[in-house]
């Protein structure tokens, strides 16, 4: 059995597809709250759905059954201010996982992120020795909670404390696609800008408060759900060495590439209505994200990732624009 934590959300969803279409038995740790999010997992047959205040009574319970770990569940707003509850979830429940895992000999795959490189301006390199990952200084809870847990795993690693058999962290960049209806502000600028779109109406951008990058040329490492699940699935029967890997696509496309791969997808011209960036995140803004591909790729992993145009058009013309948008 595969237990994914999260497995009701946006990417957690979508690797459960993922394993129910290939005939996995599969075990969701995670809340539905009061709106469609059960949407997302109402096509796929799941084993067992796990209230997660009970997920130890779970374990201790069927434990014995569960071949690998894929832990997704986290508060994931960048603009959560409530840094105990952020703490909670994403480092002391992580770290309890990460236990239980080393103690059962199970595999472990996580979500890090990208947020954990903070403003990017001493990169993007997914060493993940305890030196290395000290240089980065994230920018909001989100990033701040992802990060402490990396550089905690770093730490047991090298100081060769036990830890599971197999570990990847994923430092997951600029994700998109079907199933991220319910995260409302959180969701991407694709799913926002859709309706708006379809009907040829502008979309708002930020305007450039950086002299480098011109209005709508502020760059992100755009990423498609799909090829996300695909490297998660191909860490685990892989197997490569143990650790953090980027998961974006290794090629930073601009705001204006990524709506305008949007409105050709629904076939508008593209119109902007340009607003200054609010006053409160300015300072925190970034302006670049790019995976840096080369430990992955020297892992073994050679797939090729979709660009803007490929994976908004697949996801316009296959589910956001479909009758059922669901995965």
């Amino acid at each position: 059995m595969i237990l994914v934590t999260g497995g009701t959300g946006f990417i957690g969803s979508n690797l459960v597809g993922r394993f129910a279409e290939d005939g996995e038995r599969v075990s969701i740790s995670d809340r539905l709250g009061v709106g469609d999010k059960w949407r997302n997992i109402a096509r796929h047959e799941i084993d067992e759905l796990i209230e997660p205040l009970s997920l130890g009574d779970f374990l201790e319970r069927r434990g014995g059954e569960v071949d690998c770990v894929y832990h997704l569940g986290a508060v994931s707003s960048t603009t959560e201010t409530n840094a105990d509850l952020v703490a909670e979830t994403n480092l002391r429940l992580s770290q309890s996982i990460w236990r239980w895992c080393t103690e059962h000999d199970v595999p472990m795959i996580y979500a890090s992120s990208a947020a954990t490189y903070g403003d990017g301006s001493v990169g993007f390199d997914d060493e993940d020795t305890p030196e290395a990952l000290a240089r980065f200084r994230p920018l909001n809870p989100y990033g701040w909670s992802k990060h402490a847990f990396d550089r905690w795993v770093a730490r047991e690693v090298a100081d060769g404390r036990p830890h599971p058999p197999h570990w990847f962290g994923v430092k997951l960049f600029n994700v998109y696609g079907p199933n991220e209806y319910h995260k409302e502000g959180m969701r991407s600028m694709v799913t926002k800008a859709f309706n708006g779109a379809a009907r040829g109406k502008p979309v708002t951008l930020f305007r450039s408060h950086h002299p480098d990058y011109s209005d709508g040329g502020q760059m992100r490492d755009f990423v498609y759900v799909r090829d996300c699940v695909d490297v998660m699935v191909w860490l685990r029967d892989a197997r490569p060495r143990s650790g953090l890997y980027n998961l974006g696509t290794g090629k930073a496309q601009s705001w204006l590439e990524l709506m305008g791969a949007l409105y050709r997808a629904v076939e508008q011209e593209l119109r902007v209505t340009w607003i200054d960036t609010p006053e409160e995140i300015r300072d925190r803004y970034q302006y670049f994200t790019q995976a840096d591909l080369s430990k992955l790729r020297a892992a073994g992993y050679t797939a090729p990732f979709a660009d803007v145009d490929e994976g908004v058009g697949h996801y316009v013309r296959s589910y956001v624009g479909a009758d059922d948008p669901y995965r």
